[in-house]
């Protein structure tokens, strides 16, 4: 069990995952969560009214655990393991892309897949929980051992990301940045 400023920062117990940040603790057993509440084969992206209009809800993730959370949790699961040997790199960029062929192969031979998997079942989307944290887990693993700061990283390229796609230019299209006239 990993600690920082004496409070517990993460640890597995008959099945459920306790992870706490800034003094709250989260735990999260074997189900499939979204917005904060159990799939329960709810659509996670669903139509609301609002005042006589029809508006999409947007999906949102829990507050935690954090990116932080899960690299301490990952660093803490390799070190008891003693596969900081193994995980250099060069082979956690390779875990990470065999991981995305295996959701790539949740998605092959579906044809177009409705927003919020209104047809798949509860294990489908379990299965494909399990293999989306697999990635994850290797991508923020892949940016400690390159001692990039994902959060940071993520905003700086957001912020690159508007100035090669302003609004005013781009709202309704898919073409590249660099097929747009100044």
């Amino acid at each position: 069990m990993m600690a920082t400023n004496g409070k517990e920062a993460g640890g597995l117990t008959d099945g459920v995952l306790s992870v706490s940040s800034n003094g709250s603790s989260v735990d999260v057993a074997n189900s499939v969560v979204v917005n904060g509440a159990g799939t329960g084969g709810a659509p996670s992206h669903s139509k609301v009214q609002n005042g006589g209009t029809v508006a999409a809800q947007r999906f949102t993730f829990s507050p935690e655990p954090t990116i932080e959370d899960i690299r301490r949790l990952q660093a803490e699961f390799t070190d008891e393991r003693n596969w900081n040997q193994f995980h250099q790199p060069r082979n956690l960029l390779m875990a990470m892309v065999g991981e995305v062929g295996e959701v790539a192969e949740l998605f092959q031979w579906r044809g177009e897949v409705a927003e919020g998997l209104p047809d798949w079942t509860e294990s489908e989307r379990e299965h494909l929980a399990h293999e989306l944290s697999d990635v994850l887990i290797y991508l923020v693993e892949l940016a400690e051992k390159c001692r990039v700061d994902l959060p940071q990283a993520v905003l700086r390229k957001m912020a690159l990301n508007r100035l090669k796609y302003p609004a005013s230019k781009v709202h309704g299209s898919a073409k590249k940045y660099t097929e747009y006239k100044d």
